[in-house]
């Protein structure tokens, strides 16, 4: 099922590639947040696509699925990037340009906050401005939860997701990732309802082809809840409004 784009498609791969990221830094740093050591700046750059393009538990295409381009540059747990995304079957562009910056508050516990700049161009032309954060735990022995926190301008309303991952070394070179997500929205997404949006799980798998490239790959199934189902009803929509989708990513860093 599909939904007003302007609406529903906020956040997307901007949000899911931010929080990768900074899962990876929580995951291999663990120095104070004040700390001042300076460090060698670091780039990347990512290819991905994605059979559907589905955020906030919500399929924002009509037709296909998506590839994204990502560019990004951090130093001193400072990031900033850009992405362009473009639909495989569809009018449809999309830009996002921002910056984060990854707190560490303790051994185990890693914050990240952030802005970003979103530009979308196809049928309909949009924008928009987000804040962020995140909170992430680690140190403990088979989960990293989180909680991620978006701000929107345009909407007026954040959404908020609580998540757990769950990594899994099958060796030192793959790695297998179960996870789960609760959404809730506060007039982010929908503006007639807040709280529950959808409840999503999914499996991702990486393989590191060397130390400066690796392999990816998700399955995810996002369920409907109250948010969704209202906005539906509202908009007259029918059949089912679960998402099923998959995606595959190249990372190379230097």
């Amino acid at each position: 099922m599909n939904f007003d784009f302007c609406l529903s498609n906020r956040n997307h791969y901007a949000r899911a590639f931010c929080c990768a990221m900074a899962t990876m830094m929580c995951l291999m740093t663990s120095s104070s947040a004040f700390a001042t050591a300076e460090y060698q700046p670091t780039a990347g750059v990512d290819v991905a696509w994605e059979n559907n393009y589905v955020t906030q538990g919500r399929n924002n295409l009509e037709h296909g699925g998506i590839a994204w381009a990502v560019a990004n540059i951090e130093q001193n747990d400072l990031a900033v990037y850009a992405i362009v995304g473009r639909a495989d079957q569809v009018n449809y562009v999309e830009w996002n340009l921002g910056l984060e910056y990854t707190l560490h508050l303790a051994n185990n516990i890693d914050a990240t906050v952030g802005y970003q700049r979103l530009e979308f161009y196809g049928d309909e032309r949009c924008s928009d401005n987000e804040f962020f954060g995140a909170l992430t735990v680690n140190g403990l022995t088979w989960f990293v939860p989180a909680v991620n926190y978006t701000y929107a301008t345009e909407a007026g309303g954040y959404f908020i997701e609580l998540s757990i991952h769950s990594p899994w070394e099958i060796n030192q070179h793959f790695t297998l990732t179960p996870y789960i997500v609760q959404g809730f929205d506060y007039q982010y997404s929908s503006e007639e309802h807040n709280g529950a949006n959808h409840f999503q799980f999914g499996l991702e798998a990486e393989q590191k082809l060397n130390d400066s490239m690796a392999l990816s790959a998700h399955i995810s199934h996002s369920i409907a809840q109250g948010d969704i189902k209202q906005q539906a009803s509202a908009d007259d929509i029918q059949g089912s409004l679960d998402q099923t989708y998959a995606g595959v990513h190249f990372k190379l860093s230097f």
